[in-house]
């Protein structure tokens, strides 16, 4: 997508950073006018959020609806709803995987074989592996994760970063100099063998 957007924008930077974001969230572009789902967006606080005037929103919705490619996708766009950025307040944890493009597919499919072979129930996967963007991956969980299963998704080749979003609210759990997470199951152990006095 980004692809399309950099060769019919080339020449309007400042038209492509709206297309640009039009597309990231979701938002259509229909009869004049842009929308989520079916609310219409003012075009004052759009071009307000984007950081351009409004005349390029303008200018951007008209190029789009007289160019037969940009329209044809830019009317079908729709908002994804994702469970990511309430997982934790609900009680439930999100791997944010980062990965390397070549081997974007098989990583995905280890990932998947671990989870379930460990019969942790995944309540939703959001990945995007677009040509000029790093791979990246978010997996909600219902509950948490063992240790030693996250250990093991650490070890499968491909992935770049992991970082482990949790419902834990206490601050001192929320770093870790073993890994990049911001609440580590690791940690969480040691403290606990340490309250129950084991060695």
């Amino acid at each position: 997508m980004m692809l399309i957007l950099e060769e019919y924008f080339k020449n309007y930077p400042a038209r492509r950073k709206v297309a640009e974001f039009l597309f990231e969230n979701g938002l259509s572009v229909k009869n004049g006018k842009i929308y989520l789902r079916n609310a219409e967006v003012p075009i004052s606080e759009l071009s307000r959020v984007v950081g351009v005037n409004r005349k390029i929103v303008y200018h951007t919705i008209e190029y789009i609806e007289k160019t037969a490619p940009l329209k044809l996708i830019f009317e079908r766009l729709q908002p994804f709803p994702s469970l990511v950025n309430v997982a934790p307040i609900m009680g439930w944890e999100v791997l944010e995987l980062e990965l390397e493009k070549e081997l974007y597919a098989p990583a995905i499919s280890a990932l998947l074989v671990l989870l379930s072979s460990n019969k942790i129930p995944i309540m939703e996967i959001f990945s995007k592996n677009l040509t000029h963007e790093e791979p990246v991956a978010y997996v909600v969980i219902d509950g948490t994760i063992p240790v030693e299963v996250f250990v093991r998704i650490k070890e499968i080749p491909g992935f770049k970063r992991l970082i482990l979003h949790t419902p834990e609210k206490r601050k001192e759990n929320l770093v870790c100099s073993y890994c990049e997470v911001r609440y580590c199951p690791k940690r969480v152990l040691l403290e606990r063998a340490k309250v129950s006095g084991l060695p």
